[in-house]
């Protein structure tokens, strides 16, 4: 059992700054891919970025250039700082865990709403 805990959404004006965190406790996988994915109301939930336990990371190409995936090993915990953050931006964000060699998501976090408005 793996269990994450989300914090650091909130209100921002377009432009803004912006840095999720996720700490991860339990039977956490040696090898394994965390991620952010996104959901917008009335829109599909999209992943955002993720980053391996090695550290190599992915980014959906609407981010790229604004948000960055890194994590901090001794706490277990992963971020995601997202800078000039736009109305578009706006969503709950889930932060998740996978082991390497499944397709899918094996544990989410509980959510956490960002909105970007002025």
């Amino acid at each position: 059992q793996v269990q994450l805990v989300e914090s650091g959404g909130g209100l921002v004006q377009p432009g803004g700054s912006l840095r999720l965190s996720c700490a991860a406790s339990g039977n956490i996988f040696s090898s394994n891919i965390m991620g952010w994915y996104r959901q917008a109301p009335g829109k599909q939930r999209e992943l955002v970025a993720t980053i391996t336990s090695g550290g190599s990371t992915r980014y959906v190409d609407s981010v790229k250039g604004r948000f960055t995936i890194y994590r901090d090993s001794d706490k277990n915990t992963v971020y995601l700082e997202m800078n000039s953050l736009k109305p578009e931006d706006t969503a709950v964000y889930y932060c998740s865990i996978r082991r390497l060699f499944v397709s899918r998501p094996d544990y989410w976090g509980q959510g956490t709403q960002v909105t970007v408005s002025s």
